[in-house]
């Protein structure tokens, strides 16, 4: 479940940062709807997917027997889990700052198949979301993501490559031995 959960967030991060609308501030402004734009619905659609796959993980690793640890230094062990909680807050972090964005600009989260969730609904937002330019901070934080996503899989590369351990094989989709 661990690896299932892991992997379609990582392929579903990656494709939101691939597909995110960079210019979806002057797109509206400009009145444009963003039902009109294919890769603003996918980029919605693949944030909101993050979330719930976020979420579900989240109550996995709370639910869970006992992860399977790898034997690694302590400072390995220490940053492997400061870089996880940071990813983890990261795929919450970006969908809340994309709702307050959206507020913001008075638009509705707009996913394939056509439905729209208004979060206009959430009034206890307006005051957040009119404080502060929540566009460009989203733009911000998944690049940071994307950076630190990086790093991860530059350590695991590391951890098979250098170390000649089984980090990297542990978390792999198929189970190669050698």
């Amino acid at each position: 479940m661990s690896i299932t959960l892991h992997w379609l967030t990582a392929l579903s991060v990656l494709a939101a940062f691939v597909l995110g609308p960079g210019d979806f501030g002057s797109f509206v402004r400009a009145n444009g709807h963003p039902a009109e734009r294919p890769d603003i619905v996918a980029h919605e659609t693949l944030g909101v997917t993050v979330l719930l796959l976020t979420l579900v993980r989240l109550l996995w690793m709370a639910i869970r027997p006992g992860a399977p640890e790898q034997p690694i230094a302590p400072w390995m062990r220490i940053a492997s889990k400061l870089v996880q909680a940071a990813l983890l807050a990261l795929c919450l972090l970006l969908p809340f700052t994309a709702v307050l964005a959206l507020i913001r600009q008075s638009q509705a989260v707009t996913l394939l198949g056509g439905v729209q969730l208004d979060p206009s609904a959430l009034t206890f937002l307006h005051s957040i979301a009119s404080s502060v330019r929540w566009g460009g901070i989203h733009g911000l934080l998944g690049d940071v993501l994307i950076w630190l996503a990086a790093g991860h899989a530059g350590a695991a590369l590391m951890h098979r490559y250098v170390f000649h351990d089984g980090v990297l094989q542990s978390m792999l989709p198929w189970r190669s031995k050698g």
